[in-house]
Formats: structure tokens, C-alpha cells, sequence
């Protein structure tokens, strides 16, 4: 074969490859003006290379992040090095629907990229070439495992029937509060509380309708508490609020209010109401506490003077001890 058909088919070789690659391949110059725009882009795009030829990117694509691609861009133009940007650091450049059939659920193309210095024969970085990835099947199974991860991570520390913390979870986050309250010796307040004669509901109403009158509690709590204080079910019908920066005064406004709610209110079960009252306990953190044990210990002192005292009342730990 002639060294120039030769030439020819290589030239010809080098097109049909360039159209036909599962990459997306975009050639700019100094000015952001498309010079080349391969078969993926207008596959993708449907754009055809005649339509977008001479015009700049960012007018084509006003979806483009222009003021961190500039920046990207002219990286690559004045320091003549190569530059990579991930999908987690920018879902994408060109912002395409996703047609994979295995990440469907994705509604857009998740994208890697590389840009390259394109020097002409005075060794002047004129163009650059940007080469698009298609790894939308690597970040939606990113994802879903990360979802996955943190269903599990919550799963561990979420008590099933109230969705509060579990007893493991809220006592860490005690641990905590009490190695800060050392530190700042600032204030907080532990509240217990108990529900009266929960016996006497799961023998009317059930265990269901036990747990219905539990969610109510833990509902009600939700609801009032602050988005800084921290609420647990600590076992069975007893449940704990740390008060964080709270005082003696702010917490048993806070008990009070709760108390008041619950004794107020009607659950609906099988249509049959259920009346509860509930009993509870109030310690302000001290110096003297040693560990975060004798601070639930004085709280559940204050509980169960409450629950041996008539019941349905706050009882704060410094007017009994």
C-alpha cells in the first residue's frame, strides 16, 4: 500500500475512532469557542458539530457552572499542566439526561473529566481538550451504598417503636454533654420520666395499644423539645431529656409543660380512648458528679420520689435531697 493511502486510512482510522469512542470529546480555544465536538457530546447533547462550531460553550450550555469552569480552564491555559475534576466535586460539565439502563433513577449523567493543554508548533497552549466520562453506574452505587450506610448507622442508634434514640445512643450522648459541662461548667438538666400504671393499659388495651400510647409520648416530646436537647427511650416506659444549657428554672418550665401536655390529652385506639399521666424527675448537672452514672441516678431519684408521691407531678432533685 502506497504510504500515502496509507496516511489516508490512518487519518480516516483516527476519525472513525475519535466519533465512535464512549467518551465525550470537546476541543476549545482561548476564547471558549468550540473547535471539535465528537459523536458522544452530540449523541448526548443532540447537537450537531456544524451547530456548535465557532460558538462559545457557555452559550451553548448555560447550564455549565461558568465561574468554576473558567477557573478550571484557565488553570490548564497559563500553568500548561492537565487537570482532573470528579463527579463528587462536580456531578457533571455538561448536564445530560442519563440513559443507562442500569441507573435509570439518576435524571442526569454523573461525569469525571480531563483537561488537556493542546500547544501549537510555538509551544503556546491555544486550545484545550476536554474529555468527558460517563460514570453515572459508579456514583449511583456510590450513593446507594453511602444511603445504605447511613440507614444502618441510624437503624443502630434509633429505638424501632418511638424513633428516638435508644438507651446505647442518648447515654453516649450523655458522656458527652458531661465531659463538656466539666470543661465550661456550664448548665444543663437531666429529665427522667415514667408513664403511671403502664401496666394497667397493656392489660386493658394490649401491648398495641401500649405501644400506641409510647409513640404518643415520644411524639409529644419531639415536639416540644428544642433541636439542641437530646431525647432517649431509656427502657420500657421511661424515657430521658438531656436539657442542654438549660437551668434548674428552664427545666421545670420545660417538665411542667410536658406534664401538662400528657395529662391533657386523648389517645385514639380502636376506638377506645386511652388517658395516661405521666411521672417525672429533674437534675441540674453538679461539679461533684464524678461520672455521668450518678448524675441518671439522681435524676431517676427525683423520678421515683415523684411516682411515690402521688404521681402525675415534677419533682426536681434539690428539693428533695
Amino acid at each position: 500500500m502506497p504510504a500515502a493511502d496509507f496516511e489516508m486510512n490512518e487519518i480516516h482510522w483516527m476519525m472513525d475512532m475519535f466519533n465512535t469512542i464512549d467518551v465525550g470529546l470537546v476541543v476549545l480555544d482561548r476564547d471558549y469557542r468550540v473547535c471539535v465536538w465528537n459523536g458522544f457530546m452530540e449523541n448526548h447533547s443532540g447537537l450537531l458539530p456544524s451547530a456548535v462550531k465557532d460558538k462559545n460553550v457557555c452559550d451553548i450550555y448555560p447550564s455549565i457552572d461558568e465561574k468554576w469552569f473558567r477557573s478550571k480552564a484557565e488553570s490548564v491555559f497559563v500553568l500548561k499542566n492537565r487537570s482532573f475534576t470528579i463527579w463528587e466535586q462536580q456531578p457533571y460539565i455538561f448536564k445530560f439526561k442519563n440513559y443507562r439502563p442500569i441507573t435509570g433513577k439518576a435524571d442526569h449523567m454523573y461525569q469525571n473529566s480531563t483537561f488537556i493543554p493542546l500547544s501549537n508548533v510555538r509551544g503556546e497552549v491555544s486550545h484545550i481538550c476536554i474529555i468527558i466520562y460517563d460514570v453515572t453506574d459508579e456514583a449511583i452505587n456510590k450513593k446507594e451504598l453511602e444511603d445504605a450506610n447511613a440507614k444502618l448507622e441510624s437503624l443502630s442508634r434509633t429505638d424501632r417503636l418511638t424513633g428516638l434514640y435508644n438507651r446505647g445512643f442518648w447515654e453516649e450522648s450523655l458522656k458527652k454533654e458531661f465531659k463538656r459541662m466539666q470543661r465550661s461548667a456550664g448548665c444543663s438538666c437531666l429529665l427522667m420520666l415514667d408513664v403511671d400504671h403502664f401496666k394497667r393499659i397493656n392489660d386493658k388495651f394490649g401491648h398495641s395499644g401500649g405501644d400506641v400510647a409510647l409513640r404518643h409520648i415520644a411524639d409529644v416530646l419531639k415536639k416540644t423539645l428544642r433541636e439542641s436537647d437530646v431525647i432517649g427511650r431509656f427502657g420500657g416506659e421511661e424515657f430521658a431529656v438531656t436539657l442542654v444549657d438549660t437551668d434548674i428554672e428552664g427545666g421545670k418550665i420545660f417538665a411542667e409543660r410536658v406534664r401538662k401536655i400528657m395529662s391533657e390529652s386523648t389517645i385514639l385506639f380502636e376506638e377506645n380512648e386511652i388517658k395516661l399521666t405521666i411521672s417525672l424527675g429533674l437534675a441540674a448537672y453538679k461539679p461533684s458528679y464524678t461520672k455521668h452514672e450518678l448524675w441518671i441516678a439522681e435524676a431517676d431519684k427525683a423520678l421515683y420520689f415523684s411516682k411515690e408521691n402521688g404521681r402525675n407531678r415534677v419533682t426536681v432533685l434539690d428539693d428533695i435531697s
